[in-house]
C-alpha cells in the first residue's frame, strides 16, 4: 500500500517505502534487456550465455522497478537539469556498477561485446525513459495513466523523441548564432568607438 503526501508546495508528492518502485518500467525493462543480452550472446556463441541471461533476468525484474521509481522522483527535483542528469547518467551508472558487479559476483562475467552493447542501449533507453516520464508517460501512482494509457501513447512519444536531436540542434545553432551575432555588433561598436 502507498500513501502520499504532497508538499507544501504541491509540486511533489512524498510517499511511503514502496513509492520508489515503478512496475511498469519493470515489467519493460526485465522483457527489453534480456532480449538484448540474448542477442548479442547468440552471436558469440558465448556457452555461459545462458548463465548470464538468467541472471539478467533475475537482476533487471528485482531492480529495473527501483531504479525507475528512483528516476521517476527526480523528475521531482527542484532544477530540472540535476533531475534529468539523475535520470539519465546517475541511475543508470549505479544500474550498471551494480549489474556488472553482480555478474562477476557469480562468475558469469558479461562478454565485453555484450557490456558495450548494453551500455549503449542503456543510454539510449535512459535518454528516452526521461523523455517519456517528461511527458507523463509510464508514470505509478497518482500522477501516472493506465498501462493500455501508456502504449497508446507510445508511437507518438517515440516519434517526438526521434526528432527530439534535431529539435535540440536547431535551439542550439540558433543560440550560437544570435551570440555570435551579439559578439559581431559588440566588435563593431568597439572598433566604431
Amino acid at each position: 500500500m502507498q500513501t502520499c503526501q504532497r508538499s507544501e508546495d504541491g509540486l511533489r508528492e512524498r510517499c511511503g517505502r514502496w513509492s520508489a518502485w515503478n512496475w511498469k518500467c519493470a515489467l519493460m525493462s526485465a522483457t527489453v534487456r534480456s532480449a538484448a543480452y540474448a542477442v548479442a550472446l547468440a552471436r558469440g556463441g558465448n556457452r555461459e550465455g545462458v548463465a548470464v541471461i538468467a541472471v539478467e533476468m533475475v537482476y533487471v525484474t528485482l531492480t529495473a522497478g527501483l531504479y525507475a521509481g528512483l528516476q521517476q522522483q527526480a523528475l521531482g527535483l527542484r532544477r530540472r537539469w540535476v533531475g534529468d542528469v539523475a535520470i539519465v547518467f546517475g541511475v543508470p551508472g549505479l544500474s550498471q556498477l551494480v549489474d556488472w558487479l553482480v555478474h562477476r559476483a557469480i562468475g558469469a562475467p558479461i562478454p565485453h561485446r555484450a557490456l558495450l552493447s548494453v551500455c549503449v542501449f542503456t543510454l539510449i533507453s535512459a535518454l528516452f525513459h526521461r523523455h517519456v516520464m517528461r511527458h507523463g508517460g509510464f508514470l505509478t501512482g497518482s500522477g501516472g495513466h493506465s498501462l493500455g494509457e501508456d502504449f497508446r501513447r507510445i508511437p507518438r512519444l517515440a516519434v517526438s523523441f526521434a526528432v527530439w536531436p534535431s529539435h535540440v540542434l536547431s535551439r542550439l545553432s540558433g543560440s550560437l548564432r544570435s551570440g555570435m551575432a551579439r559578439r559581431l555588433r559588440a566588435v563593431r561598436a568597439e572598433s566604431l568607438a
